[in-house]
């Protein structure tokens, strides 16, 4: 909003500074294209950081200012005034063109957030550049996207994307998440979305998790990539989310029926029937999922099946990491060779099965080279092999049973490999590659990832941290009606 406040006659002032500035600018462009032909002689005079200071020392010391935004805030009585010149708002933002077309002095009125920001945002406008830090990013991208300052905008939700592992006090990414879907920005709503299921066990620690909205807690209950240590650990979260917010009731049984039962153990499930005042408060609503959890444990899943589809979210595990459900492995310095490990998971989640085990053998290559790649001998030199470079080589990860048993009848497994990485101070997972039994391997495994330079970003001191998790998927192999 803008206010008319007082106008002046600034022409020859305005265009006599324009004038200065177009001739700065011109000055630096003209120098940076002194390369003449491959002229020898040629060189490059840049300087552009004296243009930046020079322009600074304009926005602080209002020299040749030829008009005036006067900033007000709920928070001041006083406003903020700036004394700023036209071309150089207008360059970058429509808005400030459109507002200083007819006028010279212009009342402004921001909320305290952004009006605390406002002369950091006006430095960006003169300088092309701004410090921000995790607290300033939304009022930041407020006044960027009020004003239409499009470069600053896009800067900020990249500078957002990236800070997600960044670490604060009371948290971030559930705020930004929030921001994202009233600004529209699917991009970073999706980073963030992923950030929080990838990381779910941190956040659910944190101050943060208190303030998640229903929408953000029902699609994170429905995705079945969450990591975390176990079911039961997610049910206790989501019991003290509902205690502190007490939602009503249609949402409160909404967000239970979201919870997998049949993966938590009988034992666990008796004592929360007993203990937890959430579950029962809102019995009615989830007791059959309770007692179809309780068949599930008691009968064989092949038998299950034949009653029950299995084939939907409430028996599909999530990225559990419960050492019954997988294993951690730390490989040191991971470009140097081959390694090989082996684990033993429980067969699946099902107490009829608690007692049965499949051991997995994992085998790592940091340079196994496709088939295409690999040595052959030439017919145009005789016993020539082409040259093959390690570069050429991508990290492979394979997975296999070392064992097959009539009790797999009914289930296949899906596998998945968490890749955790370092960031500002904090081991969180940056990648998740899952896999079906139909294949042995991820093909498209750390790709990107070079692990040749111990400062590559996959890597922990020289160290590369994955955890593996086997899924068991249940699936009807005859199907009888109830």
């Amino acid at each position: 909003m803008a206010r008319l406040t007082g106008t002046r006659p600034v022409a020859t002032r305005r265009w006599g500074c324009a004038a200065a500035f177009l001739l700065l600018l011109f000055t630096v462009q003209a120098a940076q294209k002194a390369d003449f032909s491959g002229d020898s002689t040629a060189a490059t005079i840049n300087h552009s950081l004296t243009l930046l200071q020079r322009l600074q020392e304009l926005l602080q010391n209002g020299n040749g200012s030829d008009s005036v935004l006067r900033v007000r805030s709920a928070a001041s009585d006083e406003p903020k005034v700036f004394h700023t010149h036209q071309l150089l708002l207008s360059l970058q933002s429509e808005v400030f063109e459109s507002l200083l077309r007819n006028q010279s002095v212009v009342t402004l009125y921001e909320p305290p957030e952004t009006a605390a920001l406002f002369e950091k945002f006006i430095r960006y406008l003169y300088c092309g550049g701004v410090s921000i830090l995790l607290h300033q990013a939304i009022p930041m991208h407020q006044l960027a996207s009020k004003y239409r300052v499009w470069g600053l905008q896009r800067g900020v939700a990249e500078y957002m994307r990236t800070h997600l592992a960044s670490e604060s006090s009371q948290g971030h990414v559930v705020g930004w998440y929030h921001y994202a879907v009233r600004v529209g920005d699917a991009a970073l709503q999706e980073s963030c979305l992923q950030f929080l299921a990838w990381n779910l066990s941190a956040v659910l620690g944190s101050a943060e998790w208190g303030s998640v909205s229903v929408e953000l807690l029902l699609l994170l209950l429905e995705r079945s990539d969450l990591v975390l240590h176990s079911e039961l650990e997610l049910y206790t979260a989501v019991e003290g989310w509902l205690s502190r917010r007490q939602p009503e009731a249609p949402v409160a049984e909404r967000v239970l029926r979201a919870i997998r039962y049949p993966m938590i153990a009988p034992s666990q499930l008796f004592r929360l029937q007993a203990q937890s005042a959430v579950l029962a408060q809102h019995r009615a609503a989830v007791q059959d999922l309770l007692f179809q959890a309780f068949q599930f444990h008691a009968a064989s899943p092949l038998h299950f099946a034949k009653y029950f589809d299995v084939n939907c979210s409430m028996f599909l595990p999530r990225n559990y990491l419960a050492p019954s459900w997988g294993s951690q492995w730390v490989i040191t310095n991971p470009a140097r060779d081959d390694r090989s490990t082996s684990f033993q998971t429980q067969l699946g989640p099902s107490s009829h099965d608690a007692g049965k085990r499949v051991t997995w053998n994992v085998l790592f290559s940091p340079r196994w080279l496709p088939v295409s790649l690999r040595p052959v001998y030439s017919d145009s030199v005789a016993g020539a092999i082409q040259p093959v470079r390690i570069e050429d080589g991508r990290p492979r990860l394979v997975i296999t049973p070392a064992m097959s048993s009539p009790d797999f009848a009914g289930v296949t497994f899906q596998k998945t490999v968490l890749v955790g990485v370092r960031q500002q101070g904090r081991v969180l997972v940056k990648h998740a590659y899952s896999f079906h039994q139909s294949s042995d391997e991820a093909a498209d495994f750390l790709v990107q990832a070079d692990l040749q330079k111990r400062t590559s970003e996959y890597l922990i001191d020289n160290s590369l941290h994955l955890h593996i998790i086997i899924k068991p998927v249940y699936h009807s192999l005859i199907k009888v009606k109830k």
